[in-house]
């Protein structure tokens, strides 16, 4: 992905959350300059990798094949095994209509989806095999606010503003949003996350882009900070 279309996405991003009310913390508003000065202050965030976080899973067409997510609190793995420690965390995701976010699972992360308001989410849902291949044949069951769902492998839920799933870890799921129902504003509620390490793609795609550097960064992403912070 070129930066200029990132700052781009960043700029829709910023103006949609603006108008569903959803406001985001003072540090992703700030400008390199800004990172800089507070670059011995920042350790929490740049270990539990908050911020904001747009890929295009190497597809090369974000568009078609892309997520925004904002990542506004996380612990660490390390956490999971500390008393007291925080083992939670939460994003923000805008999913437009008919952007895919490709088939994967989750090693640890148990996670609630959810409809926070715009259009209809659509979740493709399959059982893993032990081999980390898709399970083509069992059926899936998976709970949405307390009620159990059963569905056929690759079966498709949907998700109406208000509706959430529970998925746990191994179980594939791929998303997009309904095309004709607008753009949705999608919550995520979940165990600690770590992004670099608990994401497994059959398909093979790409968790972070790569980036061609054609203008600078109007805020940092989540894997810029290895960068940009260690000048």
């Amino acid at each position: 992905m070129e930066r200029s279309e990132i700052n781009e996405i960043i700029d829709r991003a910023k103006s949609f959350l603006e108008k569903r009310q959803f406001f985001l913390p003072a540090f992703a508003h700030w400008s390199l300059e800004d990172w800089v000065a507070n670059v011995t202050d920042v350790r929490g965030i740049v270990e539990q990798q908050l911020g904001w976080d747009i890929t295009d899973f190497g597809s090369g067409d974000f568009a078609s094949v892309g997520l925004f997510l904002f990542t506004l609190r996380n612990g660490t793995d390390a956490n999971l095994t500390t008393p007291n420690a925080k083992v939670y965390a939460e994003k923000i995701l805008i999913v437009e209509p008919g952007q895919v976010t490709p088939t994967h699972f989750h090693f640890l992360k148990m996670e609630d989806i959810i409809n926070r308001g715009g259009g209809v989410l659509e979740v493709q849902l399959w059982n893993s095999t032990d081999s980390n291949g898709v399970d083509t044949e069992s059926s899936v069951e998976v709970v949405c606010d307390g009620i159990l769902k059963r569905l056929p492998a690759g079966g498709i839920l949907p998700l109406n503003p208000g509706d959430s799933v529970c998925l746990p870890p191994r179980l594939l799921h791929k998303f997009w949003g309904k095309p004709g129902t607008g753009t949705v504003l999608v919550g995520e509620v979940s165990k600690v996350n770590d992004d670099r390490t608990d994401n497994f793609f059959p398909e093979g795609a790409g968790r972070f882009p790569v980036i061609e550097e054609n203008v600078p960064p109007l805020h940092l992403l989540i894997p810029d900070y290895a960068t940009y912070l260690s000048r």
